[in-house]
């Protein structure tokens, strides 16, 4: 079983990789005046790690399901250094953008991280263990805003890299002298069939399918706010320095304090009401963002809000479908978390397009309109998964309502 210090460990280092994708998003301005890169044009910046990212889930996190776990965290870290220090001397457009790639492709070791907690963790605190090394993920997506937009405006945006690669080779170190070996017993399994059964995965668990599609949702959401969020501070009329930028990430960490709470909450059975609460804070959120014109509070409230809201939606879908079997949790992830890059990477892009074209009430419109299809799809699929188990499992209990009672906990 892990230990608590392991756990604070691995939340640490999964924030210190994940951090590594998102430190160009309050640098946007920066990195497109280096390399010439139009407004409309400029989220590829952020697409690209993501495309990178989604790589890696489908060709990298399930080895996890055959291969020793703690070679392949270690391996990708190092390698994660190496990227980095790449993407900090990149000479020119294509060489940075190819760098970036890789950069996401690598930092996948998150979820390897996560799988791995899930799997080696005590049962009963299996929720808070996971819910832990999540609220690490979502912190670092954060603070990165916060450690590259002021290491930017003192010493320049490679300056961000740098550093970076050297506290990620140092992370690796400590996690090859501290993980514990896995006894887990691994499936003789060729490359091929994995990849295969990953898909499959897909088609045969409801629950993993309508789970990707709610993360999927959400991630593009939170990442509409984030991504035209420095375009529109840094322009009039706040004109606001990187650094400044920045502290909205702080604001943003404060919310993803509720992956702790939403944990145990989920270890409890309360899972479907965690995701509900979660999603109506985060459609609620769009109507603070919407202020911006007015006020800053406005805007660091959603942010607070909304991140909250995601980390709560987040720790419930994994709660549910690390529950659906103990061997593949390697290909639920990957299955998982490539529909949440997806909606990140497609956030990314058509955000900043619509924000080129019809300003921050334009964003802000298209945030809570995925926001509202993310709610709807959640209360549709829980009653037809409701409906479903009245067919073929009927019982007292079925007959309770299923977005107010939490049946989605007792699948």
């Amino acid at each position: 079983m892990l230990t608590r210090p392991v756990i604070v460990l691995f939340s640490f280092a999964c924030g210190l990789a994940v951090a590594t994708i998102y430190f160009s998003q309050p640098l946007l301005d920066t990195i497109g005046a280096q390399f010439s890169t139009p407004t409309a044009e400029v989220g590829i910046v952020l697409t690209l790690p993501q495309i990178g990212y989604a790589i890696g889930l489908l060709l990298i996190v399930p080895l996890g399901d055959i291969v020793d776990q703690r070679r392949l965290i270690v391996g990708q870290t190092v390698l994660l250094g190496v990227s980095l220090l790449a993407t900090a001397i990149a000479p020119n457009a294509w060489t940075f953008l190819a760098s970036i790639t890789a950069l996401g492709a690598l930092a996948v070791v998150t979820q390897v991280m996560v799988t791995y907690t899930a799997v080696h963790a005590a049962p009963e605190r299996q929720g808070w263990a996971v819910g832990v090394v999540t609220g690490g993920i979502i912190s670092g997506i954060l603070l990165a805003r916060t450690v590259s937009g002021a290491l930017s405006d003192l010493f320049g945006w490679r300056s961000v890299y740098v550093v970076a690669a050297i506290a990620t080779v140092a992370t690796a170190g400590m996690l090859m002298r501290t993980l514990p070996r896995s006894t887990r017993t691994r499936q003789a399994l060729p490359y091929r069939r994995l990849l295969l059964s990953t898909l499959r995965l897909l088609h045969d668990e409801p629950v993993l399918r309508s789970r990707a599609i709610i993360a999927m949702l959400v991630f593009a959401a939170i990442t509409v706010l984030l991504t035209p969020m420095v375009l529109a501070l840094t322009a009039a009329p706040y004109h606001l320095s990187h650094t400044h930028v920045g502290l909205f990430g702080l604001a943003g960490a404060a919310g993803a304090l509720g992956a702790f709470k939403a944990g145990a909450w989920c270890d409890d059975g309360w899972a479907t009401r965690v995701t509900g609460i979660g999603l109506s804070l985060m459609l609620a959120a769009w109507a603070l963002a919407a202020t911006l014109h007015w006020t800053l509070l406005g805007l660091a409230l959603a942010v607070v809000i909304i991140d909250f809201g995601l980390q709560s939606v987040h720790v419930a879908n994994q709660s549910l479908i690390y529950r659906l079997d103990t061997e593949l949790h390697g290909r639920l992830t990957a299955a998982y978390m490539t529909f949440y890059s997806m909606g990140s990477a497609v956030g990314a892009i058509v955000s900043t397009w619509v924000y080129s074209v019809h300003g921050w009430t334009g964003v802000c419109l298209l945030g809570a309109t995925i926001s509202v299809g993310a709610l709807a799809y959640w209360a549709i699929s829980e009653r037809a998964a409701h409906q479903h188990r009245l067919r073929h499992q009927p019982h007292p209990e079925a007959l309770q309502d299923p977005i107010t009672h939490g049946a989605c906990e007792r699948q």
